[in-house]
């Protein structure tokens, strides 16, 4: 049989003598390879040479042999005795080392004649089983996906099967990809691990005997006896062993000259004497990434030549897995950033409304997708709504993301109806690509006229939850997705009352595999009237209590998209709290704007403010007179601050810049500036808004 080659079969087992049943390890247990009593005519079986179907510790029938040779994979034993050997799979977990003939003999190891310790691991002495655990060690050491997962994925594949104890040093920080780092190499212990020393009888570890007990080096804390970090010298001796890739012994010339640069002062406390420890480097792509380091007790077989083939066997599988663990983290923290910087960082404030937003990836594996939302402050008051929906959750997705909801702001600050906005949209993604579709939901809130405009693009429907629990469904044309073309979408006007909630949110709410977009809808529906209720009729719900509430309806397999998710509490603006007038461009405008603007504030109570609001007033409407052709609007509104808008149909913006001092005028905004809490300008569809507040 080829050495190289190595097939899992079905062992079979049985208890083993001298270790205890209840061992929570006896299950990974195995019994010395079966040896032949003297005279048989025999020779034992040994490493790669015995047979597949030979079993561990199988007991011979007695009697005559059989005559003849017989098969070769014949297993007399089995058929003698099928109630006592059960057959049954390797287990995955990682087997302790099963000693050989060579090893122990009598009950008593060659090297020490002292009996091994009942539940402690014995000395690997064949290459199968060498084979057995660096296949077992490697699977495990393969399931880790991050940092952490990996470490503790080598120390427990090799603690207590491989070594009785385990130090992992790692680079501080840990390169990426490519990156070449700057300054001196620092190596951190990032774990330690080593057999537990004293355990209930009843979990399984008996306690040791006396002549057994631990070293004192074996009582203490590994990490509080060895450095935390160590600074690897150029041309020193741990850069030449680590260099050199090759575990090493710590009994080598190389190693007893490194050991003391990687541990510290405490390093002679660890190292045990003789061929007891194994000092191998981790090596990823292209650069050293650390160093472990596998120890074992005095009183155990020391390590063997072969042994270092199993430490570089270990170190090499875990620096590659280290490696990609880092380039995930870090294409795992680009997708974060990513996402954040393509979500809003905050929701803004504006007059008459309350927002409250979520997001949730579909999976930690997929942190970035399509899924947007937006809210948009409008001129007089008002505020865009947008949630939206692009097909796919990868990099590429996100980006699309991000150029629409870029495209869907611009649209908005140009004040263009949700219709036209969807339109504009649906042509950008058609010059982003032809397979580049997206839904799109866009509302826009009047808080002074308590109405609400909504046009859709293939998006699910809003939700609107009345202030008396009754949750509703708004009928709005669904309209084709954006990126198909050639469509035209409508936009419908609704009322929005006052403690109304408004509830937009992407597909991955309301659909998966378990269920379909409209059950979602309505289990949506039902749960947003059960939240309601219990708060009263006239009270409604917490709005961020609200959105908590909705994502706890998704249950275990609902998870199969991102969600976006915007709620938007209309509290509105009295008409008592607004006053409109429209002027006629000429030149008593200002004045008459000015006795407009004092005649509301004394009916408001908010003398204190006439002198500045009649000449920021009259600044402005000067400047909007001046150019308009057709009459300006004069609008104060009063919430929890004075806000005044002038409007014209000019659609130049003014600039606030600095008057020379022979210049007869240009001095309105700077005032403006100087006075109000904020100013701004905002280019419509007819002209131009001017506005500034007071605070009250």
């Amino acid at each position: 049989m080829d050495a190289t080659r190595v097939t899992e079969h079905p062992t079979y087992e049985r208890p083993q003598q001298g270790v205890d049943p209840t061992d929570p390890r006896g299950a990974l247990l195995r019994t010395p390879t079966p040896t032949r009593a003297p005279g048989a005519g025999a020779l034992p079986l040994q490493g790669a040479q015995a047979r597949a179907g030979d079993t561990p510790g199988a007991a011979r029938p007695s009697g005559p042999e059989p005559a003849g040779p017989g098969p070769e994979h014949a297993q007399p034993a089995a058929a003698a005795e099928p109630d006592r050997l059960r057959p049954r799979p390797v287990p995955e977990a990682i087997p302790l080392q099963p000693g050989g003939e060579q090893g122990v003999r009598g009950g008593q190891e060659r090297r020490t004649g002292q009996g091994p310790a009942p539940g402690r691991p014995t000395p690997m002495r064949r290459d199968g089983d060498r084979l057995r655990f660096v296949g077992a060690a490697t699977r495990r050491i393969a399931r880790g996906l991050d940092l952490d997962e990996i470490v503790m994925g080598l120390c427990r594949a090799t603690v207590p099967t491989f070594s009785d104890a385990i130090l992992v040093y790692l680079r501080d920080p840990l390169p990426v990809g490519d990156e070449r780092p700057m300054g001196p190499v620092v190596l951190r212990l990032r774990r330690t691990d080593r057999i537990p020393e004293d355990r209930d009888t009843e979990g399984g570890f008996a306690p040791l005997p006396q002549s057994q007990q631990p070293e004192p080096w074996e009582l203490a804390d590994l990490a509080s006896v060895t450095a935390e970090l160590c600074e690897v010298r150029p041309g020193g001796a741990l850069a030449e062993v680590l260099r050199g890739v090759r575990p090493v012994f710590a009994d080598a010339p190389a190693a007893r000259a490194a050991l003391p640069d990687l541990l510290g002062a405490g390093g002679d406390l660890v190292i045990p004497s003789g061929q007891r420890a194994i000092l191998a480097p981790l090596r990823g792509r292209r650069r050293v990434i650390g160093a472990a380091v596998f120890l074992r007790r005095p009183d155990r077989i020391a390590f063997e030549t072969d042994d270092l083939l199993v430490a570089a066997q270990l170190a090499t599988h875990s620096a590659l897995g280290i490696d990609k663990a880092v380039l995930y983290g870090r294409e795992a923290y680009i997708a974060d950033e990513l996402q954040r910087t393509m979500l809003p960082e905050t929701l803004p404030r504006p007059t008459g409304v309350r927002l409250a937003s979520r997001y949730l990836p579909a999976a930690e594996t997929a942190r970035v997708g399509g899924d947007w939302y937006d809210a948009i402050p409008l001129p007089g008051s008002r505020v865009a709504l947008v949630v939206g929906d692009v097909m796919g959750h990868s990099m590429t997705s996100a980006a699309i993301m991000g150029q629409l909801r870029t495209t869907a702001q611009t649209l908005a600050g140009l004040d263009l109806p949700p219709q036209e906005v969807l339109h504009h949209l649906d042509e950008q993604a058609q010059r982003l690509g032809t397979d580049r579709m997206a839904t799109c939901l866009y509302a826009v809130y009047d808080p002074v006229s308590h109405r609400i405009t909504i046009a859709n693009a293939g998006h699910p429907p809003p939700v609107l939850l009345h202030l008396g629990g009754e949750a509703e469904v708004l009928r709005v044309p669904a309209g084709a997705p954006i990126g198909v073309g050639g469509v035209d979408f409508e936009a419908v006007e609704l009322d929005a009352p006052a403690g109304a909630t408004l509830l937009l949110y992407t597909d991955g709410l309301v659909e998966s595999r378990l269920r379909d977009v409209w059950t979602g809808i309505e289990q949506l529906r039902e749960k947003l009237a059960a939240t309601a209720a219990l708060t009263g009729p006239d009270h409604p719900p917490p709005l961020e209590a609200l959105c908590d509430e909705v994502l706890d309806m998704l249950g275990p397999g609902d998870r199969d998209d991102d969600i976006a998710l915007l709620a938007a509490r209309f509290d509105g603006i009295a008409p008592s709290d607004v006053a409109y007038w429209f002027l006629e461009p000429e030149d008593a405008a200002p004045g008459k704007a000015r006795r407009l603007a004092r005649r509301q504030l004394e009916r408001w109570g908010l003398e204190e403010h006439i002198d500045s609001v009649q000449l920021l007033v009259s600044e402005v409407v000067t400047n909007a007179v001046r150019y308009a052709s057709r009459p300006v609007t004069l609008r104060l509104l009063r919430t929890d601050v004075l806000r005044c808008e002038v409007g014209d149909d000019v659609p130049q913006l003014p600039r606030l810049r600095q008057a020379r001092a022979t210049d007869e005028g240009g001095r309105g905004l700077y005032l403006v500036n100087r006075m109000a809490r904020r100013w701004g300008a905002t280019r419509l569809s007819t002209g131009k808004v001017v506005w500034f507040e007071l605070n009250r």
